[in-house]
């Protein structure tokens, strides 16, 4: 996802010694780069000037594994960890996560509890909401002659958009945009793929763009492939195309229609060994000016509306002084046609499919 998001700042020192967690009192553990440069800026330098407390940052490479080692030993090194959507249910299901108290939260300025306040329910009380990111469609400003492509539909007609298509090598999110491109309204995809006739369906829509695909795995590879011109157009992460664009000066276009958002959490491992400062830093990375502080330094979504509306108010927001609301993937104008992922849909239904997706792109 954003393991190696790169933009500028990314380079924010991150002390990783075993060294400097036993000195700090916390430890966070997240995806590195410029994600976790991002969260540095947003509230951990803000709770570390606040509490006068330290911060130990660590980076991995995400999974439950390092997680549930630490819990089941007994030997808990880390506080607090970012995980995704699957994995903060997963956890706390096993109890790798402890639950965190309602009182931990920050209400919104007009008295609203968090999760009033959120643009999704929490799945579990473990799970602290950190940002929205997106898989998304893409392309190279002057690609194209005359109309421009603007919807996912455009992105599978080749007749009228030519070139080659990059796409990741996993099923999440392309078998929802193929259906979407497909005419199934969005509150029905869902319903429709875990048909057989649905799932049949999904796969006919790639097979009209089967074979003009590019392959790509690596975050960084589909910008490398658009701006080559391999690729007349791409997915890929929203944190990725707008990100170059304003740290890099790019001229990338993003279709937001057909989009495909998923959530990102925090979780509080069981055993902390700081519990207090977690669940202090917890409220705090939570609230809705620190979810709009990140706002300034990357192009995620905040999970807050009212976050939201702090930004608003507040732009140009980005750091170097551009408005940033339109490179973010949850603002309200592109919401209508976007897609929200559905992680436990996936976890009970997913297998067959990826295993089908598999398949259909060795064909």
């Amino acid at each position: 996802m954003k393991l190696s998001n790169t933009f500028k700042m990314a380079a924010a020192t991150i002390a990783l010694t075993a060294t400097g967690a036993l000195a700090s009192d916390l430890t966070v553990t997240s995806w590195g780069g410029g994600y976790t440069a991002s969260q540095q800026k947003a509230y951990g330098e803000p709770w570390e000037a606040k509490t006068g407390k330290s911060i130990h940052w660590e980076n991995y490479n995400g999974g439950l594994g390092e997680v549930r080692t630490q819990v089941e030993s007994g030997n808990v090194t880390w506080d607090i960890v970012d995980v995704l959507p699957d994995q903060i249910r997963t956890g706390c299901d096993e109890g790798l996560f402890i639950e965190v108290p309602d009182d931990t939260f920050v209400k919104t300025a007009d008295g609203k509890s968090m999760d009033e306040d959120l643009m999704v329910p929490r799945p579990n009380k473990c799970a602290i909401p950190q940002i929205w990111w997106t898989y998304q469609a893409f392309y190279n400003e002057g690609t194209f002659s005359g109309e421009q492509p603007d919807t996912i539909m455009d992105f599978f007609d080749t007749a009228a958009f030519p070139g080659k298509r990059g796409v990741h090598t996993w099923a999440n999110a392309i078998l929802e945009m193929a259906l979407f491109a497909d005419g199934v309204a969005k509150e029905d995809i869902y319903s429709t793929l875990e048909t057989e006739a649905g799932a049949d369906r999904a796969f006919a829509k790639l097979d009209t763009i089967k074979d003009d695909v590019v392959f790509w795995s690596a975050g960084a590879k589909p910008l490398e492939l658009v701006s080559s011109g391999e690729v007349s157009m791409s997915l890929a992460y929203n944190g990725r195309v707008g990100g170059a664009n304003l740290n890099d000066g790019t001229n990338f276009v993003s279709i937001w229609h057909g989009q495909v958002l998923e959530e990102e959490w925090i979780g509080i491992l069981t055993g902390a060994p700081n519990m207090d400062a977690a669940l202090d830093f917890a409220g705090f990375a939570s609230s809705p000016t620190a979810q709009a502080e990140q706002a300034r330094w990357i192009n995620y979504g905040p999970m807050r509306t009212s976050a939201l509306d702090i930004i608003a108010a507040g732009e140009p927001w980005f750091n170097t002084g551009v408005n940033i609301l339109e490179h973010m993937p949850n603002r309200a104008d592109v919401m209508a046609d976007s897609i929200v992922a559905d992680p436990d849909w996936w976890a009970d239904n997913g297998d067959e499919l990826q295993e089908r997706y598999q398949a259909w792109m060795g064909q």
